[in-house]
């Protein structure tokens, strides 16, 4: 155990002026513009052409097993 106390691990290589910082930093604004994305999606809570479609013809199925249960009187 005291072996690995006494090993340094060269973090210069996750410093901001190295590739792989770069790489890190650049992952993280991906990440952080990925999740303000969804926020903004789901606060506005817009519908997909999918979903209207689905939502339209249950309506329209619904309006027809009420035609056939009330039927009109002429």
């Amino acid at each position: 155990m005291i072996i690995f106390l006494n090993t340094t691990l060269d973090l210069k290589i996750l410093s901001p002026s190295e590739p792989i910082g770069i790489l890190i930093i650049f992952l993280g604004l991906i990440f952080t513009g990925m999740i303000f994305y969804i926020i903004y999606a789901v606060s506005t809570n817009k519908e997909s052409l999918e979903d209207k479609k689905i939502r339209t013809k249950k309506e329209y199925l619904q309006k027809e097993k009420i035609g056939k249960l009330f039927p009109k009187k002429k």
